[in-house]
């Protein structure tokens, strides 16, 4: 079983805060806070939360809310504003059901702005109890946030590398750096802005856009002091994973470091979008299958998990499914080159050889490297019988570069598909010293299924994808209380309700009925949920709904309208008193007043 929670009570969105500042530059304040909401409620444990990726795709969006929640498989959205004007916040947010079709809670905030994290905290706990009150048990902590410096400017100008970074493009991503070390210049502590600076450097070297070899040292180094800071940090691990995949070819550090990453932080998709891929070449798809599946119900719209989830159909031969999702991303964006090679490989093991040849001479040349075109047309060629392949000579010369790993991967599946068998092995031997992350990739693709049958392949297969699995992260269930004890608890505020009827307060949250019953706000929750069946607001409303119907069977009240009864009863709105009474009652206020007066 996962070792991360599957069973929740709800599923929540956070849209993009909208910035109502006159100050157009203040949307990166609206973006963090954002992103720290959904970080303070991701650590909640069942409570379903859709990632940053797939929430921030709907920026700007004028869509319905039940076609966004559709999307993003939510039953609750929550929506925002900020609004910054001389030192001082306003944040208004609220919450919609989508399955009622109501907003069933809103509130606004103005603060002053120095007081931000203690804000975004307070938000997110308010956030926390309201859904536990009209969905069902959360355990929360008194604190759903820490503060990640205790200088705002430097968590200011953190924000605005986020903003930039975000952007995926050089010239922004050099505006990031910028602002990234403007905070460290603040805070050298400052872990984000460390990860962030990391970030932004691998990004420049991969995608060519600064000299590879003094960006990756770059990076290097900012993780280097970001794991001096805190090694447990679950961006810092999955950072960690990929370097010991990519550049050092060392499966069994990349799957223990992506593991730490999802122990650490455990609704982390990034982290599962990683194991599904690596338990995908290790051929273990059952794991595999169940963190893509876990990544994708909180990350639905990221790129990155259609991709991840495409690769795992492509590694299950589960072609067709792999191929909807491949012109997906390739209908979003032509140049994806991940999306293109897979698609390419398909295309080949389906010998659909037009298709493949097709796709790779309709791409610009610089789309893919050197060695990764003379690779497919290799293979193109071999599998089209030709006899005299031009391109398979000059992958021979191009692999005889020890550095040149793409060549000697292509190299082994060409001889795997030629059915020269030892020479594969010999290729695949070679490379396995000189440390290639290519292999790790290649060496157990669908194009090299013929190998397998191979006794050698199993051995070989153990030495690449040696890895130990991590001792277990589940969490300690914490004992549910003594039936007895529980019983107590229950007789305790049933009488306090009766004596007291805190009901009649149309403010009355649960912790402010925890505390009047001096019992701690998650002990009630679980007495409400699990030991008497109902969620808070449920709970509540049944007491509302009896003293009503008590107040309008009274003479006494004949002159009072039924939302004026329903107003002393403790409701605060007619939608929600409506709606209460027909789903206890079946009827509606006037039916029953009809067959009761």
């Amino acid at each position: 079983m996962p070792e991360y929670s599957t069973d929740y009570i709800s599923s929540i969105a956070i849209l993009p805060f909208r910035n109502l500042s006159s100050n157009q530059e203040n949307e990166y304040f609206c973006d963090g806070i954002t992103e720290e909401i959904i970080n303070a409620l991701a650590g909640i444990d069942h409570l379903k939360v859709t990632s940053r990726t797939s929430s921030f795709y709907f920026k700007n969006h004028q869509l319905p809310l039940a076609e966004i929640a559709n999307k993003l498989s939510a039953d609750i959205l929550l929506e925002g504003s900020v609004r910054i004007s001389d030192g001082t916040i306003r944040i208004q947010a609220q919450l919609i059901d989508i399955e009622e079709d109501t907003q069933f809670w809103s509130e606004t905030w103005d603060r002053q702005l120095e007081n931000l994290f203690a804000i975004q905290d307070e938000i997110s706990l308010l956030i926390a109890d309201k859904i536990r009150e009209n969905k069902g048990h959360l355990g929360l902590s008194d604190h759903l946030l820490k503060s990640p410096t205790q200088n705002l400017t430097a968590y200011e100008h953190l924000l605005k590398g986020q903003y930039h970074f975000y952007k995926w493009n050089p010239t922004d991503i050099n505006l990031a750096i910028q602002e990234f070390e403007k905070s460290l210049e603040l805070d050298a502590k400052l872990i984000d802005a460390h990860l962030g600076l990391a970030d932004s450097y691998s990004f420049m070297a991969v995608a060519g856009f600064s000299p590879r070899e003094e960006s990756w040292a770059l990076a290097t180094d900012f993780i280097r002091k970001a794991m001096e800071l805190d090694p447990n940090n679950a961006r810092l691990n999955l950072m960690l994973s990929n370097q010991a995949f990519f550049t050092e070819a060392n499966f069994s550090a990349a799957m223990n470091y992506a593991q730490k990453s999802i122990a650490v932080r455990p609704t982390y998709a990034e982290g599962h979008q990683f194991l599904s891929f690596y338990h995908t070449l290790k051929g273990d798809f059952k794991k595999a299958k169940e963190h893509i599946l876990y990544a994708k119900s909180v990350d639905p719209l990221n790129p990155e998990t259609r991709f991840f989830e495409a690769s795992y159909f492509y590694r299950t031969h589960e072609f067709e499914k792999a191929l909807v999702i491949l012109n997906e991303l390739l209908a979003e964006n032509t140049r994806n080159l991940p999306a293109l090679v897979v698609l390419a490989y398909i295309y080949l093991h389906q010998r659909k050889i037009n298709e493949a040849k097709a796709l790779i001479e309709q791409m610009p040349v610089e789309v893919f490297t050197p060695e990764e075109r003379l690779g497919i047309l290799t293979l193109i060629d071999l599998l089209s019988e030709e006899k005299d392949s031009k391109n398979f000579k000059e992958l021979e010369k191009y692999a005889e570069d020890p550095e040149a790993h793409h060549a000697h991967s292509y190299l082994y599946l060409a001889y795997v598909n030629l059915g020269q068998f030892d020479k594969a092995f010999e290729v695949a031997n070679k490379i396995v010293e000189l440390n290639s992350s290519v292999l790790l990739i290649g060496f157990s693709d669908p194009l090299a299924s013929d190998i397998k049958s191979d006794a050698r392949y199993a051995e070989l297969h153990s030495r690449i994808y040696e890895s130990q699995e991590l001792s277990s992260t589940k969490k300690t269930k914490k004992k549910a209380p003594d039936e007895a004890v529980a019983r107590k608890q229950v007789e305790k505020l049933q009488l306090y309700i009766e004596a007291n009827s805190p009901f009649l307060n149309p403010s009355l949250s649960l912790r402010s009925l925890a505390d009047q019953v001096d019992i701690h706000p998650n002990q009630l929750s679980w007495l409400l949920n699990e030991f008497i069946g109902k969620n808070f607001n449920e709970f509540v409303n049944h007491k509302r709904i009896a003293y009503f119907k008590k107040l309008i069977v009274d003479p006494a009240n004949s002159h009072i309208s039924i939302i004026g009864l329903a107003y002393e009863s403790g409701f605060n709105s007619k939608t929600v008193f409506n709606t209460a009474f027909k789903k206890a009652t079946g009827l509606t206020p006037k039916e029953y007043q009809k067959n009761h007066c």
